[in-house]
């Protein structure tokens, strides 16, 4: 089967995935009443359209990150911006109020700060080893003040909200949420999907790309500007979800290829499907509530990790 075939299925999966999220719950709709299309337009379809963009996003940030650093292990979280993100929403959620369009404000601000600080660590060159060290800094630097301000926080009640919104989670989304997270994340989509051709150029190597004319400051930026506001509005939709932008380009490669370019497009839907599927089961899941999102993802995300390491770890030694 060639790539548009492949395409096509992958398209046909997002649509029947939408639609099983459209459907899935503890109880059953209850159909021909008018109450069901209250259910589905006010709470299952917010739900569906955020799992959809967010996992378009995290699925194409993930094939970017592993085509600019040349790293198949790296994914949206190296850059350090949903850490920055939550960190803002928890600032925003421990000592303004849990809020929808607060918390989504903390976010995206939080997400913004560790752009700029990205740019100011790496604006001399585009050094992938540099880029990955100033995430790394920026990820654990929000990831201690987020633990601090937890430590010290005033309210109790507030610090459950909290440990329960970092968990991720698609519950008690409306059109409002869906409203203020889709304009930044087709914004970072469509700055993330401009950087293929450069991208392939850099799997040839820095010089080579160079000498092709790839101005690779400009291309770090766009990695930056489309994962920040990509990221930055899904961790302030959902909470912190990872693992999706790691596992979709691996599942992925095999049937598209390893050119970068050719897996932007199918890492957007394989990640939408993903994410929607992965929401439904969470929804389906035996128990009085929901199994959160971001747990179900890190259960399925680790051991992936797992393995791709030990392979890794195997081919070394061959």
């Amino acid at each position: 089967m060639n790539r548009a075939g492949r395409l096509t299925i992958l398209a046909a999966l997002v649509v029947l995935a939408f639609a099983a999220s459209l459907g899935a719950g503890k109880q059953g709709l209850p159909w021909g009443h008018d109450a069901a299309t209250a259910i589905i337009i006010e709470l299952r379809l917010p739900r569906a359209l955020l799992g959809l963009l967010i996992g378009a996003m995290l699925g194409m940030s993930g094939a970017v990150m592993q085509g600019f650093l040349r790293n198949p292990l790296a994914d949206p979280g190296v850059v350090g911006v949903s850490s920055s993100a939550a960190l803002g929403a928890v600032a925003v959620i421990l000592y303004v109020g849990a809020d929808s369009l607060g918390v989504f404000a903390g976010a995206m601000a939080g997400a913004l700060v560790a752009m700029a600080l990205l740019v100011a660590l790496t604006w001399r060159g585009a050094d992938p080893v540099a880029f990955v060290l100033a995430g790394t800094v920026l990820a654990s630097l929000a990831g201690a003040l987020t633990a601090f301000l937890i430590a010290i926080a005033p309210n109790p009640y507030a610090v459950a909200s909290v440990l329960d919104w970092l968990m991720g989670a698609l519950t008690d989304r409306g059109l409002a949420d869906v409203a203020r997270a889709a304009p930044p994340i087709l914004v970072g989509l469509l700055l993330l999907a401009i950087t293929g051709r450069a991208l392939d150029a850099l799997a040839l190597g820095e010089g080579a790309a160079r000498s092709l004319g790839v101005d690779l400051v400009r291309v770090q930026a766009l990695v930056v500007l489309g994962t920040g506001l990509g990221v930055g509005a899904g961790v302030a939709g959902t909470g912190v979800v990872g693992f999706v932008g790691l596992v979709v380009p691996h599942l992925l490669r095999p049937l598209f290829g390893h050119r970068p370019s050719d897996l932007l497009l199918p890492s957007a839907l394989g990640g939408a499907v993903l994410l929607l599927v992965a929401d439904s089961l969470c929804r389906l899941a035996p128990g009085a509530s929901e199994v959160r999102l971001g747990v179900a993802m890190a259960l399925i995300g680790a051991p992936f990790f797992l393995i791709l390491l030990l392979r890794r770890r195997g081919q070394a030694w061959i």
